[in-house]
């Protein structure tokens, strides 16, 4: 948003990424669970990325202006040009772009919280933070409740399982921000690895064959630097996370409530 191995995730087969957004200096595509945005060597097995997908898919080169995590799927940003690509990392480093994430975690949470927890800098996060390991920064998200669910499948000493859909809006842009803090309040990410509960990713993968992370990148707003226009780019849930909606929130055999508007 280290140790940690690296994440495997859903294999990724389509050769076209999907086009959320297109300008003459922008372009948002709708990144699969699995795929990695650039090459990175604790992800040597990896083949393909978004930028070289994206790339030959427009013919010309493009700048990854944000990242997303390997195993996020949903609104990703480049620039088609490098001053453009100056100009929206510094967006994003202001703070001046809103990004709205959709995330399943296990239990019942709150109906809205602010999760204030500094995030300590780790090796892994040294680079893109500009900051010396053991650091501690700032890290804010807030948590709105969308949906729960209690479903008939035993996990340990319980007959069912209780989950939430949530709504995760991060202030900050911390190295697996959104994992850590859900991890930090007992309402782990499903899919999540190594801040999830293996026992829960587990279960998942015997009983739904699902092994990717549900963590999805929904919506981005800004401001396009050089005109001023405000520019909301949404993604529509990736075939996994819309999967698993269904199994958890809208099969018949499920209590699922919706909290009123």
């Amino acid at each position: 948003m280290g140790d940690e191995q690296p994440e495997v995730g859903v294999i990724h087969s389509q050769k076209e990424l999907e086009i959320l957004y297109q300008s003459s200096d922008l372009v948002a595509v709708n990144k699969p669970h699995g795929l990695l945005v650039h090459r990175s060597i604790i992800a040597s097995d990896a083949s393909e990325f978004a930028v070289q997908l994206l790339r030959d898919q427009l013919g010309q080169r493009v700048y990854p202006v944000h990242r997303l995590d390997r195993k996020t799927g949903g609104v990703l940003l480049f620039a088609l040009d490098e001053t453009m690509n100056s100009l929206m990392q510094q967006q994003f480093a202001d703070g001046k772009v809103d990004k709205t994430y959709l995330a399943i975690v296990r239990g019942y949470t709150p109906d809205e919280l602010d999760i204030d927890y500094p995030l300590r800098v780790d090796e892994r996060s040294a680079g893109s933070a500009n900051a010396k390991v053991g650091t501690v920064q700032d890290a804010f998200t807030h948590l709105k409740t969308l949906r729960r669910t209690e479903i008939s499948l035993p996990f340990g000493k319980h007959a069912t399982s209780r989950y939430s859909l949530v709504e995760l809006t991060p202030t900050t842009g911390r190295l697996h921000q959104l994992r850590k803090h859900m991890a930090h309040i007992f309402h782990p990410i499903i899919g999540d690895r190594p801040h999830g509960c293996n026992k829960q990713n587990r279960l998942f993968k015997e009983q739904f064959g699902m092994e990717t992370m549900l963590l999805h990148a929904e919506r981005i707003r800004f401001r396009h630097p050089l005109t001023d226009e405000e520019i909301t780019i949404t993604a529509p849930w990736q075939a996994e996370f819309s999967r698993m909606l269904t199994v958890l929130f809208d099969s018949p055999d499920v209590n699922a409530n919706t909290l009123p508007a």
